[in-house]
């Protein structure tokens, strides 16, 4: 009865592990040190691109060329990678930031992050076998969520411990250059 919920948290789950967004939670938890902000990204984007992805694989298939969707994805890396080298509007010594403005950039950086990666393209392949589509979403949110939310609070974590905002930025800034890189010479997936 929930074939398609269980095998798509399974699978998620599996494939998100090392992933590059367990590494954007990671960076996004150290950066903002806003965990539950973050978290509450990290799922309204998770299911907006797991439904879309769901949707697509169910209605248009094989439509989307690799070459274009590489192109997208790289591209959005570069943005992201541009993002990050731009600092906050606080003071230097101002330690806190608006929890909208985590969710905000949590949600964007993870919605372009799965843009074209293996969990994405799982779910795309998941809607095309399994039914209804819902069960097939629910489940590799959660198989994200799974993945992603022990990243977030060790992120956090060592944040707290670790006084080196502006080098989080600048490291941020080079991993999403080289993925976009990557990507771009389609040697990302």
């Amino acid at each position: 009865m929930f074939d398609a919920f269980l095998i798509s948290t399974g699978v998620v789950a599996v494939a998100e592990m090392g992933d590059k967004t367990q590494l954007l939670s990671l960076i996004l938890a150290a950066r903002f040190r806003r965990p539950l902000p973050i978290v509450a990204g990290i799922f309204v984007a998770t299911v907006l691109n797991h439904f879309a992805a769901g949707w697509i694989g169910q209605q248009v298939a094989g439509l989307i060329s690799p070459d274009l969707l590489r192109w997208v994805v790289g591209l959005g890396f570069l943005a992201i990678a541009a993002w990050a080298l731009i600092p906050d509007e606080m003071d230097e010594d101002e330690t806190t930031v608006k929890p909208y403005s985590a969710f905000v950039a949590t949600c964007i950086a993870f919605f372009l992050a799965e843009m074209g990666d293996k969990t994405q393209i799982a779910t795309v392949a998941l809607a095309l076998k399994y039914t209804p589509l819902w069960q097939v979403v629910l489940g590799t949110t959660l198989g994200m969520m799974m993945a992603n939310v022990p990243a977030v609070y060790l992120g956090e974590w060592i944040s707290s411990r670790m006084h080196l905002l502006r080098l989080v930025r600048f490291v941020a800034a080079a991993i999403f250059a080289a993925i976009g890189v990557l990507a771009l010479l389609g040697m990302a997936y």
